[in-house]
């Protein structure tokens, strides 16, 4: 049989990947996770109308928006994304290996390296059919009606940030499941332990992880009413935009690149 390119193998596998990952046991454990940001905002939404403020920082009351931002910089981007990212990226060949299917994947006619790319953008897809959702939901519970026109175009920078962030993470966390034979447990250890070490600790390491450049960017998503300042104070180093875009970029590039070349070359060997 003739074999496909490579990219019409990647369509065909990423249609066959994302009916799978909708309707897996992992999604189940997606839907609750990002339920949780959705309960929180339901939680401050009540407390509001009870006429108590719901957050205060220094004394002064925290608008719905400016609690939105921190909901998206503490819980998706700090949490969330990674979280995704770890389970979903680090078992896209994992999950083929362990179930003993990845055989039927490469005995097809098609690269090797495309069966990762198909599964990788099932992957990015997934992610955000669930988690977006989860944020307009959280928004339009914080937000006021009034405040929407001046807003909406600071939650699509928010949904980016988000975009972006799993792809990064999803890229990096493939290459891990792709090369490592206990991904998950590295995995864990890179997103929880790793990174959030190193961003608390003075010094050039934290130039080397995700979570610097991507934290970096979520003033500038930030409403003008004080919170940004708030959070700009956290950050004791925050490179430039430009700067934070083109290693986010380069994470994406690089770890996709290296994890397809490694599903090419590697060979797996099934366990009985």
């Amino acid at each position: 049989m003739k074999q496909m390119s490579f990219w019409t193998a990647s369509r065909r596998v990423f249609d066959l990947s994302l009916g799978e990952m909708l309707w897996s046991r992992r999604t189940i454990f997606m839907a609750l996770v990002v339920g949780g940001p959705v309960l929180l905002a339901l939680i401050v939404k009540v407390v509001e109308l009870f006429g108590i403020s719901a957050l205060r920082v220094n004394g002064q009351r925290v608008a719905g928006f400016g609690i939105f931002g921190v909901m998206i910089w503490l819980l998706f981007l700090r949490f969330i994304v990674p979280v995704l990212g770890v389970f979903y990226g680090t078992a896209l060949m994992a999950d083929e290996v362990e179930d003993k299917t990845i055989t039927y994947l490469f005995t097809r006619p098609i690269p090797r390296g495309a069966v990762l790319v198909g599964k990788y953008l099932a992957y990015l897809a997934c992610t955000l059919l669930v988690v977006l959702p989860s944020v307009m939901i959280v928004y339009f519970l914080l937000v006021p009606f009034s405040a929407l026109p001046t807003t909406f175009g600071s939650l699509l920078v928010d949904m980016g940030l988000l975009g972006l962030g799993l792809a990064v993470y999803g890229a990096v966390f493939a290459f891990v499941g792709a090369f490592c034979k206990r991904p998950l447990v590295i995995g864990l250890i890179f997103a929880f332990g790793w990174e959030q070490v190193v961003l608390a600790l003075p010094g050039y390491l934290k130039q080397f992880t995700i979570a610097f450049y991507l934290q970096a960017l979520v003033p500038h998503a930030m409403p003008s009413d004080g919170v940004a300042s708030i959070l700009q104070g956290m950050f004791r180093e925050k490179p430039p935009i430009a700067v934070s875009l083109a290693w986010l970029s380069a994470y994406l590039v690089v770890f996709l690149y290296l994890a397809t070349r490694v599903v090419e070359r590697k060979e797996y060997v099934l366990e009985q």
